[in-house]
C-alpha cells in the first residue's frame, strides 16, 4: 500500500516532526526496552531485590509480598509442568480477577507456556469458539461448567483443575497490610524459569467488534518492550500502586496494567470489576495510577465520584476514544486532563498523550518509546517495533493482510497528525460509510451529536440504501425526550450535509464489550 512520506515516532530510522519537544521522551534517547531475558525475569529481578516488600494486593484486601508471588508462582509452575505440560503449550484460564489468577499467569510464563485468557462472561459458544482455535493442553477454571465447555471446544478431553487447587494453596500466607507482610523464603522450585524473549507468552483473542474474534500471538519481548515503554513514557516507579479494575483477560488490564506495575516493580491493587462507589472507596490509601475506559469514567461521572481520583498523579484512559466533553469533565473534577493513549491487543501500546506538557483532547498522543507509526495514503495508521506482534494463531492469510508489503503492521485505524505529531484516530477503515459517493468517518459524526443537550451515548453506522448505498444512522442513548429534527438540525450547523444523519434511532443502551467498546456489528 503506498504511503505517506511523513512516518513519526521514537525510532532510530525515523526523526518525529515533534523531536524538539520536551514530550514524552527526547528523540535521542534510545531506551533498553528489553532489561531481562523474559518478561517473567523482569519481576522475578524486582521480587527477589526486595523479598519482603508488599506487592499485590488481593480483591480480599490482603497483601502478597514479593517473595511469596516468588515461590508461590515457582511452585505452580512446577505443578503444571508434573502435570505434563511442556513449554510452548498452551494453557487456558477462564477465572474472575484475583490474585491467584496473576499467580496462575505468572507460573505460566515461567513454565514457558502460552497463557489463553478467557472472559469469564462469555457464552458456551464463545468459550468452546476459542477453545476449538487455540486448543489448550490444559484449562485453569473457577467454574466446572467453563470446564466442561473448554473441553468439548478442544474437542477432546483435556486436563481442567480449579484456580485454587492448580496453584498449592498453603505454599504462602497472605496478610492484612502491608506494614505487616511476612517474608517467605524462597525455594528451589522458584527455579523453573524456561522461557526467552522470543517465546510465545500469551495468544489473547481480539474483541471482535467488527469481525470473528483471532487469537494474537504476543511474545514475551513484545510485551515486556511495552511495559518498559509504559514504564519511561509515565515515570512508572516502585513507588506507585495502580487501582486496577480492569479485567485481566484483556490486554488494557493484563498488557498495561498487570504487566506494567509488575516490570516497574510497583504495586498493584486488584478489584473483582468495576463499581463506582467501590473506585470511590479504594482511591486512597497510597493509590497514585487509576485507568480506565470511557465507559468507567461516564460511569464515575454519573455517580459523582470523578472527585475520587483529585489525589492521584495519573488517570489515564483507553480502549475506546474518550469524548473531549467527558475529559474536560474530568478535568474538572480532578484538576488534570486524563492521560489518553492508544493500544491495540496486537501491539501493547502504541501512543499515549505526555505526562508533563499539553494533553489534548480528543487525540491519542505521540508515539511511546521504540514505536514507530506512519500514515498510509488513505489514512489508515500503520506501526512497527518491539512490540508488534508476528501474527493469529493458525490463521496465516489473516496475518498477511494484516501487515503491508514492508513489513508494517496495518491496524485498521485511521487518523489525522497535527503539527506537533500528536494523533487523532478518526475511525476504523471497516466503520468507514460511503453515502452518494462520499466517505463518512463515524467519530467525526459521533463527536458532533454527542454536544446536543441530553445525548447520553451515540453510535453512528451506515445503513443499507438504494438511493445512496448507505445512509448515515445515528443510534442515540438520551436523558430525557430528544427531538430528531432538531439533532439533525444540530449536525448540520457543523458538518457537510452528505455526513447528517438521515435517520435517528433510539435505545436505551449500546451493545458493549467488556472493555466498553461498541459491538457495530449487533447495531
Amino acid at each position: 500500500m503506498p504511503t505517506t512520506t511523513r512516518p513519526v515516532g521514537r525510532s532510530t530510522s525515523t526523526t518525529s516532526p515533534a523531536a524538539s519537544r520536551p514530550d514524552l521522551l527526547p528523540a535521542a534517547s534510545r531506551p533498553d526496552l528489553l532489561p531481562a531475558a523474559s518478561l517473567a525475569d523482569r519481576f522475578l529481578l524486582h521480587w527477589r531485590a526486595a523479598p519482603s516488600r508488599p506487592v499485590l494486593r488481593d480483591v480480599d484486601g490482603r497483601w502478597l509480598s514479593a517473595s511469596e508471588l516468588d515461590q508461590r508462582s515457582g511452585a505452580a509452575a512446577l505443578r503444571l509442568c508434573g502435570a505434563g505440560l511442556s513449554p510452548g503449550d498452551r494453557l487456558a484460564i477462564c477465572a474472575s480477577s484475583c490474585a491467584d489468577w496473576v499467580i496462575a499467569y505468572v507460573a505460566a510464563l515461567r513454565a514457558g507456556l502460552v497463557l489463553v485468557p478467557i472472559n469469564p462472561a462469555y457464552t458456551e459458544s464463545e468459550v468452546t469458539g476459542i477453545a476449538a482455535d487455540a486448543q489448550p493442553a490444559a484449562a485453569l477454571v473457577d467454574d466446572p461448567d467453563r470446564g466442561g465447555w473448554l473441553a468439548r471446544g478442544a474437542g477432546r478431553l483435556i486436563p481442567v483443575a480449579g484456580l485454587d487447587a492448580a496453584l498449592c494453596p498453603g505454599a504462602g500466607k497472605a496478610t492484612d497490610t502491608p506494614r505487616s507482610a511476612a517474608r517467605v523464603s524462597p525455594s528451589a522450585t522458584t527455579d523453573i524459569d524456561h522461557a526467552s524473549l522470543e517465546d510465545p507468552a500469551v495468544l489473547l483473542y481480539t474483541s471482535g467488534t467488527t469481525g470473528a474474534p483471532k487469537g494474537a500471538a504476543l511474545s514475551h519481548g513484545n510485551l515486556l518492550a511495552s511495559a518498559t515503554a509504559v514504564g519511561i513514557a509515565w515515570d512508572w516507579t516502585m513507588e506507585d500502586r495502580l487501582l486496577l479494575t480492569l479485567p485481566l483477560f484483556h490486554m488494557h488490564g493484563l498488557g498495561v496494567g498487570v504487566n506494567g506495575a509488575l516490570a516497574a516493580g510497583a504495586q498493584l491493587v486488584l478489584r473483582p470489576g468495576f463499581d463506582a462507589a467501590d473506585v470511590a472507596q479504594h482511591a486512597g490509601a497510597g493509590i497514585s495510577m487509576f485507568f480506565g475506559v470511557p465507559a468507567i469514567y461516564q460511569r464515575l461521572l454519573a455517580a459523582g465520584a470523578l472527585g475520587a481520583l483529585a489525589p492521584l498523579r495519573l488517570v489515564v484512559s483507553g480502549s475506546a476514544p474518550l469524548p473531549a466533553a467527558l475529559a474536560r469533565e474530568i478535568e474538572r473534577a480532578t484538576g488534570t486532563l486524563p492521560l489518553e493513549r492508544y493500544g491495540m491487543t496486537e501491539t501493547v501500546m502504541l501512543t499515549a498523550n505526555p505526562l508533563a506538557g499539553p494533553r489534548k483532547p480528543g487525540r491519542v498522543g505521540l508515539p511511546l518509546p521504540g514505536v514507530e507509526l506512519r500514515l498510509a495514503e488513505d489514512g489508515e495508521v500503520q506501526v512497527r517495533g518491539p512490540n508488534v506482534f508476528r501474527g493469529y494463531h493458525g490463521r496465516p492469510e489473516a496475518t498477511a493482510e494484516a501487515f503491508a508489503q514492508d513489513g508494517w503492521f496495518r491496524t485498521g485505524d485511521l487518523g489525522e497528525l497535527d503539527d506537533d505529531g500528536h494523533l487523532k484516530l478518526v475511525g476504523r477503515s471497516k466503520e468507514l460509510i460511503i453515502t452518494g459517493g462520499f466517505n463518512v468517518h463515524p467519530r467525526e459524526v459521533e463527536e458532533v451529536l454527542a454536544d446536543f443537550p441530553g445525548v447520553r451515548e451515540v453510535a453512528v453506522i451506515g445503513r443499507p440504501s438504494e438511493q445512496w448505498g448507505e445512509a448515515v444512522t445515528a443510534v442515540v442513548v438520551c436523558e430525557g425526550r430528544i427531538d430528531p429534527a432538531a439533532l439533525r438540525a444540530h449536525a448540520a450547523q457543523t458538518l457537510a450535509g452528505y455526513k447528517v444523519p438521515k435517520t435517528v434511532e433510539f435505545l436505551d443502551a449500546l451493545p458493549r464489550n467488556a472493555l466498553g467498546k461498541v459491538i457495530r456489528g449487533d447495531l
